[in-house]
């Protein structure tokens, strides 16, 4: 599933709705990021299943994952109908499905460390929304109770200052994919994603603060185009 612009959908009524939008990357206009776009191929796919009042919000960062990991594909959740294409895929012997999530008691039996891993490719399923929407997601989702599941491993602080967590370790949806790439070991990129979302939070930050980023984002951009560079 693509990001529709024209789709059916909650009407986005936050601070920011009145904002001239890019039908594409959802920013303001003058910060769009559309011609910095990457694109590589890594050693691990992922997999949005993306609650259905996340997809259109211009502050979610599960389409920098979309945008710049080659074959990574948005479904959209449901309890009790889930999206067709994604039992499709979940289906694919090409991969190896298993959810990212923090452990838990109850379902230790279906966690998975990265060393465990099968020869086939990695797909990640990230349950996209908040945290209390993701839990409810792999709670109530008796299609997703057979599905391995590994956690990140990771002591990063969230960088993301566009939303208000609950907790500094709670890490945003790219965040989560960076850190899940490099479990895998793809370093490289894992760098783009990351070089992407710094991109993507200073320009939306600056419009949003409306104080200057400018550094920050030529900081961002230089780094993409080194790291892209190095995989030409």
């Amino acid at each position: 599933m693509a990001f529709d612009p024209n789709a059916p959908r909650k009407p986005f009524n936050a601070r920011g709705s009145k904002v001239d939008r890019c039908d594409e990357c959802f920013l303001p206009l003058l910060s769009c990021i559309c011609s910095d776009k990457p694109m590589v191929k890594a050693k691990a796919v992922f997999w949005l299943l993306t609650h259905h009042d996340e997809i259109y919000k211009p502050t979610n960062t599960g389409r920098l994952i979309v945008d710049s990991i080659a074959e990574s594909k948005v479904f959209r959740w449901s309890r009790t109908e889930p999206d067709p294409a994604f039992l499709k895929v979940l289906s694919d012997d090409t991969y190896a499905p298993c959810i990212v999530f923090p452990s838990g008691d109850d379902y230790q039996h279906r966690m998975l460390s990265s060393t465990a891993l099968s020869d086939k490719i990695p797909a990640f399923i990230i349950l996209d929304g908040t945290w209390r929407q993701a839990r409810r997601m792999f709670r109530l989702s008796r299609y997703l109770d057979d599905i391995p599941v590994m956690e990140p491993r990771t002591e990063a602080v969230s960088r993301y200052h566009l939303r208000q967590s609950a907790e500094e370790h709670y890490l945003c949806t790219a965040e989560v994919g960076v850190a899940m790439l490099r479990e895998v070991n793809d370093l490289h990129s894992a760098d783009v994603l990351d070089a992407y979302f710094d991109l993507f939070n200073a320009q939306y930050y600056a419009s949003r603060r409306s104080v200057d980023m400018s550094k920050v984002s030529q900081q961002a951009r230089a780094r993409l185009l080194k790291l892209q560079a190095i995989e030409g």
